[in-house]
């Protein structure tokens, strides 16, 4: 269990590009990278307005000629002080994260970046190299799976629990943008616009998160082909979809299914993941992420409960808090930050070894998303056609 003991002999300096005043993401950020003391957050570039950021900077403590205007201003000016910052989060609309993050990495900064992590497998590419060849750490904010019972989820998969695995199915379908809701919110305005979130709207900001919590679960199945048909049921939103079908086939034979929508009328968040093996089945549900429903055929089911003696060390190192206690988004969040934090440090000592085996959201997961919604648009956009997953 976390007790409060830093990870770290030192916390990391830290500075924000984007996250602002009137941001959605930016507090998140903050809470979780700060709450265990592992980053300090020295800098920033908050805000589109030079002076709305400089303000809410110094509103967060940082000091006034540390709020830069700009991202390049902020990466030149830091790289010039004995002090500077080590790491940089991106918090900023999804067209520009390619650019700030390409750009924090020539730098030598590590970095933790908003997804989608690019628009493209080719930007995606030169992130992962550029990454390797500074030896820098990019850790991808997919939030839900810091959650423990994901981790617990991975080790029941491993040890053979289910059996082989022949079943993934996926979902992320709310219901808070059945109309257009955009016309009357600048905050959601740019999620449905081509010039700032590229070819996708909720395959990319939706259906990425348990697409990966898949990938954590079981990470030995690989996509070999897919098929996608998506519709745009909020004519304005075209040819952005708002909902969208995806049919996979995996490399062992195993077969998975994603629904992704933000019409779905009357649904919270409706995020699940259900793992479907030759013996037994497990389901993941983010409106209640403390448990874990195990159904193993011929007996009842069982709900596995975060905290519990039961689980695996994997899933119990994590807890903030007591079982029965619950706890949410913000702690998985800052479970990942911990995590990120943990590698910088490694990757800056050069230990090899521990990054080999250490868990995280990194580049990698970041470009696998991209190169997932790459191919899904592609799948769609050929008459839903199966396409290979390249």
């Amino acid at each position: 269990m976390i007790n409060g003991i830093k990870p770290l002999e030192r916390s990391l300096r830290w500075g924000m590009v984007g996250g602002g005043g009137t941001s959605q993401i930016g507090y998140i950020h903050r809470s979780a990278a700060l709450r265990d003391g592992t980053f300090t957050l020295v800098a920033g570039a908050f805000d589109i307005d030079a002076a709305r950021g400089r303000a809410f900077g110094e509103r967060l403590g940082v000091a006034g000629d540390r709020c830069y205007s700009d991202y390049q201003t902020l990466f030149q000016e830091e790289a010039k002080r004995p002090d500077g910052i080590e790491a940089v989060s991106i918090a900023t609309p999804n067209n520009t994260h390619y650019a700030i993050c390409r750009a924090a990495l020539e730098a030598g900064l590590h970095v933790v970046c908003e997804k989608p992590l690019c628009f493209t497998s080719e930007q995606a590419d030169a992130l992962v190299a550029l990454s390797r060849k500074q030896n820098k750490i990019v850790g991808v904010t997919y939030g839900y799976s810091g959650h423990q019972m994901i981790q617990q989820a991975r080790q029941m998969v491993a040890n053979g629990d289910l059996g082989e695995i022949r079943i993934v199915n996926m979902q992320f379908s709310h219901g808070f943008h059945h109309r257009a809701v955009e016309q009357d919110s600048p905050s959601t305005r740019w999620r449905v616009d081509p010039k700032f979130v590229g070819p996708s709207y909720v395959l990319g900001d939706l259906a990425t998160h348990p697409l990966f919590l898949a990938e954590t679960m079981v990470p030995a199945l690989k996509i070999r082909r897919l098929m996608c048909s998506r519709q745009s049921f909020v004519q304005s939103r075209a040819p952005l979809e708002d909902n969208a079908f995806v049919l996979m086939e995996y490399d062992n034979g195993a077969v998975g299914s994603m629904w992704t929508s933000a019409v779905n009328s009357g649904a919270m968040h409706s995020q699940k993941v259900r793992i479907v093996g030759e013996k037994a089945s497990l389901e993941w549900w983010d409106e209640h992420p403390n448990q874990l429903r195990y159904e193993v055929q011929g007996q009842p089911a069982q709900i596995l409960d975060r905290g519990m003696p039961y689980l695996a060390d994997t899933a119990l190192e994590e807890d903030r808090i007591g079982a029965g206690h619950p706890e949410g988004l913000f702690e998985a969040w800052s479970n990942l930050y911990r995590r990120f934090a943990v590698a910088m440090d490694a990757s800056d000592r050069g230990d090899t070894d521990f990054l080999a085996q250490f868990w995280y959201p990194d580049v990698h997961a970041g470009a696998m998303g991209v190169r997932w919604v790459e191919n899904c648009v592609r799948s769609a956009d050929s008459g839903s056609a199966w396409v290979e997953f390249i």
